[in-house]
């Protein structure tokens, strides 16, 4: 009995987040290996199944299958909730059953639920997470009727609908995939103004994160809003901005003002193209690359190392270097988080230089930019690709499975997954040590 209660214990919230993301995943592959979900142009086997589930619930967009055209209407429908439970994660989808029907949520399933959305304490995580769902079906239906008007330019209403359902929840869910066949992406929409800025409004929405979109629709005055809303809002605008100008910069007459925009934006874990991502030039793809590694913000549907994680780092480094304390927006940055942000800067570094040299071993024909723009849009949980990833090996398949399971979950979830329940009793004595 006390070994059986031990066990229990060692479940932590990382560790209960990371299996249920597994779980959904197997699921989705063996629903996607059923000969309903297939349609017969190819066949595909456990690995592509498992690769392709993988990048739909870390929403990351990348796919070694066509889902246009190797995946029936069942094989879409099955992708389009996977996205959805991937983006807004299965533990927060089971506390919102549970708040609607009104149960009482323990204590433990509260630690889960703020584990997973990085909520800041343990009050009011149940009504928070109703909110949360309504407020994304309100945003997916603005988004999927606008959606519905571009598509039915050029198709029927029943497929005009379907486009539509599949787009929004990719969009939001800042997931990549799209039905149209053949790889295209939203390449025959780049000039195309609606699309382009209602997938932008739900990439950014998505991207936001759910208190950032409490403090927006609550709130009225930027000062009212958190320190945590002022960051977001900030990076976000000056990412977008720049990212808009140097991509433009890099690309040059070969690129219009919408592509480099909506570049900048689906280079925030989106995943989507309007601009033939092998076209880019060596400075256009690395600094694609950067926006890909710093991402959305927490509590979001994106990935990556996040902007506030940036916007922390980048207020250490100025307070190292004028000897004055860490601040933002007048507030007082703590230690503790000064120092979880170069660990997580520091653990991106690592997955991200690890598997571009495993990624290198493994496909030695493959050119390094294209693994490292791979490698990158992996860990980032991007989706965007030079279009390497069918060809690459089994190897190099499961090594991106991984890679993709450790982007969505995130540096830290993964690194506390293996840390024990109890603080160590032993203390060290302190010694300086010359650093730089």
């Amino acid at each position: 009995m006390k070994k059986g209660k031990e066990c229990h214990l060692k479940l932590t919230p990382a560790r209960i987040i990371a299996l249920g993301f597994a779980a959904v995943i197997f699921v989705g592959t063996f629903l996607l290996m059923l000969p309903v979900s297939q349609t017969g142009r190819t066949e595909i086997g456990f690995l592509d199944a498992l690769f392709t589930s993988t990048s739909a619930v870390c929403v990351t967009g990348l796919s070694t299958i066509d889902v246009g055209w190797d995946l029936t209407t069942f094989g879409q429908l099955v992708m389009i909730l996977l996205m959805q439970i991937g983006g807004l994660g299965i533990t927060t989808i089971g506390i919102g059953v549970i708040a609607f029907s009104r149960r009482k949520i323990t204590q433990r399933e509260n630690l889960i639920v703020k584990e997973a959305i990085n909520y800041p304490t343990l009050t009011g995580i149940g009504s928070m997470v109703k909110r949360m769902l309504i407020l994304t079906l309100a945003i997916e239906l603005v988004g999927g009727v606008l959606s519905y008007i571009v598509f039915r330019e050029d198709y029927t209403v029943g497929r005009s609908l379907w486009l539509a359902l599949f787009h929004t929840v990719a969009s939001f869910n800042n997931a990549g995939f799209d039905i149209f066949g053949g790889g295209v992406s939203l390449l025959d929409y780049s000039g195309h103004l609606l699309m382009n800025f209602t997938t932008a409004f739900l990439v950014i929405a998505g991207g936001f994160g759910f208190f950032v979109m409490r403090d927006l629709f609550g709130k009225r005055s930027f000062k009212r809003y958190s320190l945590h809303t002022k960051v977001v809002i900030s990076m976000t605008a000056i990412l977008l901005a720049g990212g808009t100008v140097l991509i433009k910069l890099a690309q040059g007459s070969g690129m219009t003002w919408l592509q480099a925009f909506f570049a900048s934006v689906t280079a925030r874990t989106a995943g989507f193209s309007t601009y033939p991502n092998s076209d880019f030039t060596g400075a256009g793809a690395l600094i694609m690359m950067i926006l890909m590694f710093i991402g959305a913000s927490p509590g979001s549907t994106g990935g990556g190392m996040k902007t506030t994680t940036f916007y922390v780092l980048i207020k250490s480094i100025i307070a190292t270097a004028t000897g004055k304390e860490a601040e933002g927006f007048r507030k007082k940055l703590p230690d503790e988080v000064l120092h979880k942000a170069f660990v997580i800067i520091s653990l991106g570094m690592f997955a991200l230089i690890s598997v571009t040299i495993g990624l290198a071993l493994l496909e030695p024909d493959i050119p390094l930019p294209d693994i490292m723009f791979e490698t990158t849009s992996a860990i980032a949980t991007v989706g965007l690709s030079t279009g390497i990833t069918p060809v690459l090996s089994g190897g190099s398949k499961l090594l991106l499975i991984l890679t993709m399971y450790v982007g969505r979950l995130g540096p830290m979830t993964i690194a506390t997954m293996w840390a024990a329940s109890r603080k160590a009793d032993i203390s060290h004595p302190e010694e300086s040590l010359p650093v730089g």
